[in-house]
């Protein structure tokens, strides 16, 4: 049997086809939709009340995190005035990434989760990413308004201690 065209196909319509002319900030919009999605996302998926055991199985979870990502307390790798910082453990980014946060919240951890997801948007995204990104996904993740998150992250900055020196 022939489950071929019974007449000639053409590759070729009537229609012009012209570039769609994406500008830089076409990007940063569908980037900003798009992790605002994954942020609710992750809300579904894990529940309302993110602890350490809970962010550890999210560091784990490919859906939201794309490269093997582990949390350090240690503020050595932290400029000041930063809570953390994520950073490649190579080369490439598929080595897999380290995200440092400040020691003082080595026993607030019921602050981390609020760090740590911030700063995954830079692991999945890098430098196209910013700070606005960011917040849009650690917030739509905890169920918080944007404003209210940006505000709580300054908090926590505001309570790190002054580096003696």
């Amino acid at each position: 049997m022939d489950f071929g065209p019974t007449r000639a196909v053409s590759a070729h319509t009537n229609m012009e086809h012209s570039p769609l002319n994406l500008t830089m900030e076409d990007g940063r919009r569908a980037l900003g939709v798009h992790v605002l999605e994954k942020g609710h996302r992750l809300r579904q998926k894990y529940g309302h009340f993110i602890d350490m055991q809970v962010l550890a199985e999210i560091l784990r979870d490919e859906e939201f995190v794309r490269y093997p990502t582990r949390i350090s307390f240690d503020s050595g790798r932290i400029d000041a005035g930063f809570f953390g910082v994520a950073e490649k453990v190579g080369a490439d980014a598929a080595d897999g990434f380290i995200i440092y946060i400040h020691d003082h919240f080595q026993r607030r951890t019921g602050d981390v989760p609020a760090l740590v997801l911030y700063l995954l948007v830079a692991v999945n995204y890098g430098d196209f990413a910013s700070g606005n990104e960011a917040e849009e996904f650690a917030s739509a993740a905890l169920g918080m308004d944007k404003d209210y998150y940006y505000n709580y992250l300054c908090g926590l900055v505001d309570v790190i201690p002054a580096k003696e020196g």
